[in-house]
Formats: structure tokens, C-alpha cells, sequence
């Protein structure tokens, strides 16, 4: 049987073709995907050598859909059930998972059963993913559009409650992208007193105010350091998280932030591109400096658990919803700025 997918066949070589559906585990499964986010890594992966010629590839990681198809050993889930799909999966053996920090799991095995593949109609779940965990199920009142959020507000939840935002922080937030977006939102939840987004595109600044930041500066206008120091009465931010792809704005932010704060690296910039730091800035200002990625699967339950409630205003930030034959058109969206969030509907025409 045939299915429709986006492969990857080079940089900014993306083709929707026909391609085999994937066959179904013995003790898996098989998705039928309703609702797939477009994420800023996957247009990272889709626009750079990702796979170092190994191609074609489908991308896609923020998947939901229905279970379509079960294989004869799998008990667990049946047809029909709505389905979450969180691509972390974790041994919870290692010692970085019995420490509680299942995000940075050792076991190379297990972390390779990641989920991707979202970009198609169709993605066989292996019964080993099943048993280690991270599959969610989805109500039958939310959307699947809702609950394909779950996924990129995973990563920012364990962000913002690992640093400990809170009130009554000054947080500065480079990067108006829908992480972004979702990291302002949910510092107000967690009570953070002033919200100050930074990016270089007017319309994604103006589309921030609706989710919580508190003031916008063009950093393509305004220099935003000068910008930061004058809005916190010269003192800094108490924290700065640099959510970009982009080396400068990790050299800006230790100047953004107030003696003792802390900066976050959020953003993956380019593989072996290095950040030029100010070390004595850090060392005598006392800053702390802090990397981000992922989710442990206590935090990307909770933050699928509000995505999918009615507390978290999901679904305004979804800009856009497309049909997965216009990924090329989602990705410009997105890169000139014109998009908080695409979803992508591999069932549409």
C-alpha cells in the first residue's frame, strides 16, 4: 500500500511523492497522522546537508493521529485510540535517568528510537517505544491540532521549570519564533513580572504581544543591549534565554543579563560553529550559563497535560494550517517570520 510523504532528497530539496506505508511491528504499531507541527529543527534539517547524503529521509517529530493498524503481539493501545506521539524515548536505567534526568539518557539504543518520520500519512511505532514510555492519549474533545503543540511546549516547559522562572523575574527572550512565543506565555504562567522579547522581524514582534511579552525591541534597530540595560534601570535581566540558531545572540545575551543571573543556551546553532564569550564579564559578574534540550518524561506528561487544557491557550498560536503538500510554503512562512506556528495536514489536498 501507498502513502503520501515529504522526503528529503538534499538542502531545500523537499518532493511529495508516493511512497510504501510502513509496515506495522509485531508487537507495534501504525498511526495514521491527522496533525503534524512544523518545527524550527526539522526546517533546519530540511534546509542543510542533515544527513550527509544519506537521503531520501522523511523529517516530522510532532506527530499525532489515530492508531490505524496494531500488530498481533501489541495489547497496549487498539484501533482507533487518539494518540500523542513524544519523541524522546529513555532506558530509565542509565544513571542520568535515575537521577531524574531522563532528557540527557546515556543508552544510545534506546535514544535512537526517537520518533520521526512525521512528514507522510502514515508512521510505524515499534512495541519497544510502546513499553519504555512517551505516548500520550489524546481526549476526544481536543483537536488534534491542539495536541500536535504538545510537543515543541515539552522542551520550553522543562526550560522554564529547570531555571526556575518565576516571579518576580525580568526575562529576556531572543527569538520571536513560535518557542519563543511559547516561552513568553508561559513565564507569565509561572508569574514572571516582565517579559522583554528581542528579534530582528517587526511582524513576529507585533504577533509576541498576544502571548504575554510585556515590551518588543528590533534588535535590527535598536541596539539590544543598550535596549535591555536602559528597560531594567541599567541592572540587566535576571535571566536571558537566547532561543535562536544564531552564535551572536549567545555573545549578546551575557551582557543582557544582571550580575549573579543566568543565561540559556535554547537554540542548537550550526554543528562546529563556535560562540565568542566575554570570560572575565562572566567570571567577575558571576553569571551562570546554562544549555537546554529536551524533556524528562515527567515534564513532557505535564506539558502535554496543558497543552490539551483548556488553561493554555494553545491553539492561538497556530498562524497556519496546510496541507503537507505546501511544506515548502510553511517553511518560508515561518523563515520570513509571517508564521508563529505551522500545522501540517498530511490528509488534505
Amino acid at each position: 500500500m501507498k502513502m503520501k510523504a515529504a522526503l528529503m532528497y538534499g538542502p531545500n530539496d523537499i518532493r511529495i511523492e508516493e511512497t510504501e506505508k510502513p509496515k506495522c511491528p509485531q508487537d507495534g504499531l501504525i498511526i495514521k497522522i491527522m496533525s503534524v507541527g512544523l518545527c524550527g529543527s526539522d526546517i533546519r534539517n530540511l534546509t542543510t546537508d542533515s544527513r550527509k547524503g544519506n537521503y531520501p529521509f522523511i523529517y516530522g517529530h510532532e506527530i499525532v493521529g489515530y492508531v490505524d493498524e496494531i500488530g498481533p503481539d501489541q495489547t497496549k493501545y487498539k484501533v482507533g485510540d487518539r494518540l500523542f506521539l513524544f519523541p524522546g524515548t529513555y532506558c530509565m536505567e542509565c544513571d542520568e535517568c535515575i537521577s531524574g534526568h531522563s532528557e540527557n539518557c546515556s543508552n544510545k539504543e534506546v535514544s535512537s528510537l526517537a520518533g520521526t518520520g512525521g512528514f507522510a500519512q502514515y508512521v510505524a511505532v515499534k512495541g519497544e517505544k510502546i513499553r519504555r514510555g512517551g505516548i500520550y492519549e489524546i481526549p476526544e474533545d481536543v483537536s488534534f491540532d491542539a495536541a500536535s503543540l504538545g510537543e515543541p511546549l515539552t522542551s520550553v516547559f522543562a526550560c522554564l521549570e529547570n531555571v526556575k522562572v518565576g516571579y518576580p523575574d525580568t526575562l529576556v527572550i531572543i527569538g520571536a519564533g513560535p518557542i519563543g512565543c511559547f516561552m513568553a506565555q508561559l513565564a507569565k504562567f509561572r508569574g514572571a513580572q516582565k517579559v522583554i522579547m528581542l528579534d530582528l522581524n517587526d511582524s513576529r514582534l507585533e504577533m509576541a504581544k498576544k502571548f504575554g511579552v510585556d515590551i518588543t525591541v528590533n534588535s535590527s534597530k535598536k541596539d539590544p543591549i543598550e535596549a535591555v540595560n536602559k528597560l531594567t534601570d541599567g541592572k540587566g535581566a535576571d535571566k536571558v534565554i537566547s532561543a535562536t540558531p544564531v552564535n551572536a545572540t549567545q555573545t549578546q545575551s551575557i551582557h543582557m543579563v544582571k550580575k549573579g543571573g543566568l543565561v540559556v543556551f535554547f537554540g542548537g546553532v550550526p554543528k562546529g560553529s563556535m560562540t565568542e564569550l566575554d570570560c572575565n564579564l562572566i567570571h567577575y559578574n558571576n553569571i551562570w550559563i546554562k544549555g537546554h534540550f529536551g524533556a524528562s518524561y515527567s515534564q513532557s506528561k505535564r506539558a502535554f497535560q496543558l497543552a490539551i487544557s483548556p488553561t493554555f491557550p494553545t491553539e492561538k498560536f497556530i498562524t497556519h494550517i496546510l496541507p503537507l503538500d505546501k511544506i515548502n510554503e510553511g517553511i518560508t512562512l515561518t523563515r520570513t517570520g509571517e508564521a508563529i506556528k505551522v500545522v501540517l495536514h498530511p490528509w488534505d489536498e
